[in-house]
């Protein structure tokens, strides 16, 4: 499977949104953006199959490209910490 990237998360988010990747920061509200609960599901699905165990709700505690980088950080480190 291949590691899941900051790089590769802020392509996808901005082309939910029908923005440029650079105009997404890591600290801005995604949701003020327009980025809804269906959105963020496909993404969760679109990201999972990288093999890490992401679920919705692990997305939905943060509101910002930055949150849910460190989450899908932190679970990447225990995917390869069990394989």
């Amino acid at each position: 499977m291949t590691a899941l990237t900051l790089a590769r998360m802020r392509a996808d988010v901005a082309e939910m949104l029908g923005e440029a990747p650079e105009d997404i920061s890591t600290e801005e509200n995604l949701m003020d953006l327009g980025l809804d609960s269906m959105r963020v599901l496909g993404l969760v699905l679109a990201w999972g199959n990288t093999g890490i165990a992401l679920e919705f709700s692990h997305l939905a505690e943060h509101a910002t490209l930055g949150g849910w980088w460190t989450v899908v950080q932190r679970l990447q480190a225990q995917a390869a910490a069990s394989a």
